[in-house]
């Protein structure tokens, strides 16, 4: 299908809030159309001067509009994408659109994976000494907290192309080892620093019996 596209360098998954601050003419017209028609439009990631990838959203609500005609956006994030055909400027349009496929998303996640999803994350939090409000198994899915358990731009991007609910959750779980791995090295080395200089209770060792 034909999509009106508005590239930028972030990423937003399904049911997220994107909140957007229009100032370009042709942004303009897109949510003044967007709005009288009713149709969605497509946020491509611009990643590595390249644009293969990208989310549906649906206008939400035009929160403020100023003088000049610039506008504060709302929208909601829908569907990945992946981008079949570019044009930079739409047929009687000053907007960028292009030729989309939608990407079939499987719900193939079972409760076990998504609670030590969850339990990394709390683990996470917890040693990083960051506020955490538990969250219940039947409202976590792998968009829940994408964007707040310190994945890189390009792993956001990477877990953005995976169609299949438990692929998704297994990439956050290795992540998620893997970086409370190094912040348990990193809290371990600190505190041996800090340890260093101060007097020491050492404990007798009973060698009597020891041969070199």
């Amino acid at each position: 299908m034909k999509l009106a596209l508005l590239p930028l360098q972030s990423i937003f998954f399904p049911g997220e809030t994107v909140p957007l601050h229009i100032f370009e003419d042709r942004y303009k017209q897109l949510i003044v159309d967007c709005r009288k028609e009713a149709v969605t439009f497509g946020i491509p990631v611009y990643i590595n001067d390249n644009m293969i990838y990208g989310t549906e959203v649906q206008l939400v609500e035009i929160v403020n509009t100023y003088d000049n005609g610039e506008m504060d956006v709302t929208c909601v994030a829908r569907q990945v994408f992946r981008i079949l055909s570019f044009e930079k400027q739409m047929k009687g349009k000053l907007y960028a659109g292009g030729t989309i496929q939608f990407l079939d998303s499987v719900n193939d996640a079972d409760k076990e994976t998504k609670q030590e999803v969850l339990d990394k994350i709390h683990e996470l939090y917890e040693l990083m000494a960051v506020p955490y409000t538990p969250l219940p198994l039947e409202k976590f899915n792998s968009y829940v907290l994408v964007h707040k358990m310190g994945l890189s731009f390009n792993q956001e991007y990477q877990l953005l192309q995976m169609p299949s609910e438990r692929d998704r959750l297994l990439f956050m779980k290795s992540h998620l080892i893997s970086t409370i791995s190094m912040l348990s090295e990193v809290n371990r080395t600190k505190k041996t620093i800090e340890m260093n200089g101060n007097f020491k209770n050492f404990d007798p060792l009973d060698f009597e019996d020891f041969n070199l």
